[in-house]
């Protein structure tokens, strides 16, 4: 999951408390074996924690990630689809393959000039995924470093020197279209330092999405800062040893369907199953991956039939581009007809949350938010700008909507929604499980029928 822009605030209150899809039959309706508030009754935080935990062992088992393409990855493939097996499903693996980067040593940063310095790796620094490979040694040139959206638009670069090294401040867009502009400029290589706000003083790890032919690293806040006042005099020598002429990484998505009461186009459930490569990724996103996973077990044991079809995924490769996502969408013959709409779960448990609802389909955001309200909370709308696997799906115009918590952006005390995003502390000890239950309960609310339905 990336960063994302608050656009609104609570949703006013309104009366559907189930969605449709893109025909007029309802999505979802009560069940033979349940009502929607038994199965949210069902979902509880200690089943939660079960999947988590189990998620954690297996990245301590796997040197720390469940990263897409290692060994923790494909352990969590075999957990999800074990535990849909023992429900009663008949979970399928969707092979995914990809071009990816792999590091083959340590990237390399230190300022030559003036007052010469080494930067230590990987605190002061990172390589952004994607990067590409090379030594560079040149001026160091500051990119309106003291504005929130530094680099976002080509005429930034409008006095750039061809063959110095950018120095571009995060926010305002991707760092992909950061890095663009800047080797659309004449950069030899690129730096993205983080902007300081809370939770964003130390380097991030992100990706570009795509492979690019420049070196380019992230940067902590303090020592960007510290560049950009010397940057126009300074030089810098920064090396970035990467390989992305052979490095194909096959993995895969897992996918099980509960049958619905009529035939028809599935509303799908997806979340993300990887974690980034130096962490766990329990929050990010093992917490939207247990929300679906015991949703998926308590319906078979409900025997809930909702009316319309329902399909679970747990997408591959997210943290480098959505390949998983975006490889299930291709394969798809007519996307807009195959698929009723989509519900994404990216990050439902943070530390310190608020409950954020997907702007997007109208009719979806307003039950979903019917249903957080529901659970005591205020709902807060939000655009993520196509930053997780949603994405695809919105673009092939399929409805989408979703829930979310928060990443490393400030809440509104001034803190981040989750200082461990993207890092090696987001452990099961980095997630609130009260707001975890409580956004499951609203998913599985909004989604399987009105909260007044009543019990069969």
């Amino acid at each position: 999951m990336r960063a994302f822009l608050v656009v609104a605030v609570a949703a006013s209150a309104l009366t559907t408390g189930c969605f449709s899809g893109n025909d007029s039959e309802s999505s979802t309706g009560a069940a033979p074996g349940g009502s929607a508030e038994r199965l949210a009754h069902a979902v509880t935080a200690e089943g939660l924690h079960t999947h988590l935990a189990a998620l954690q062992h297996i990245a301590d088992e796997n040197g720390g990630t469940r990263a897409s393409g290692t060994p923790g990855y494909d352990a969590s493939v075999e957990y999800v689809a074990e535990q849909l097996r023992r429900a009663g499903y008949t979970p399928h693996l969707q092979r995914v393959r990809y071009t990816d980067s792999h590091e083959l040593a340590p990237p390399e940063l230190a300022r030559v000039s003036p007052d010469p310095l080494t930067y230590s790796y990987p605190d002061d620094f990172v390589s952004l995924r994607y990067s590409g490979s090379g030594e560079v040694e040149a001026p160091l040139e500051a990119i309106d470093a003291y504005s929130e959206t530094s680099g976002c638009d080509s005429s930034d670069f409008d006095d750039f020197d061809t063959g110095a090294i950018a120095l571009i401040r995060r926010g305002g867009c991707f760092f992909a279209e950061k890095v663009r502009n800047a080797i659309l400029a004449g950069a030899a290589a690129v730096i993205v330092f983080n902007d300081g706000s809370p939770g964003h003083e130390g380097p991030i790890e992100a990706t570009l999405v795509h492979p690019v032919e420049v070196p380019a690293l992230s940067l902590a806040n303090e020592l960007g800062e510290a560049l950009a006042q010397q940057a126009d005099a300074g030089t810098v020598r920064m090396r970035v040893h990467t390989n992305l002429e052979v490095s194909q990484t096959e993995t895969a998505n897992v996918l099980a369907d509960l049958p619905g009461a009529t035939k028809g186009a599935p509303l799908l459930l997806g979340a993300h199953l990887d974690s980034i490569e130096s962490g766990p990724g329990i929050n990010d996103n093992g917490s939207g991956v247990a929300t679906l996973l015991e949703l998926a077990v308590q319906a078979r044991k409900l025997d809930f039939r909702p009316q319309r079809p329902v399909r679970f995924a747990f997408w591959a490769a997210e943290e480098a581009g959505e390949f998983g996502s975006r490889e299930y969408v291709k394969s798809l013959e007519n996307p807009i007809d195959d698929i009723a709409s989509v519900v994404n779960l990216d990050m439902v448990g943070s530390p310190n949350p608020e409950p954020f609802v997907y702007e997007g389909d109208r009719a979806m955001q307003e039950a979903l938010s019917d249903a957080v309200r529901a659970e005591g909370l205020d709902p807060v709308t939000v655009d993520i700008e196509g930053r997780s696997d949603h994405a695809p799906f919105q673009e092939a115009g399929i409805p989408t909507g979703g829930l979310f918590t928060g990443a490393d952006e400030p809440a509104p005390d001034g803190q981040p929604h989750d200082s461990c995003y993207h890092r090696a502390c987001d452990t099961v000890g980095n997630v609130d499980f009260e707001i975890l239950e409580k956004m499951a309960d609203a998913l599985a609310s909004a989604v399987f029928g009105s909260l007044t339905a009543s019990d069969s």
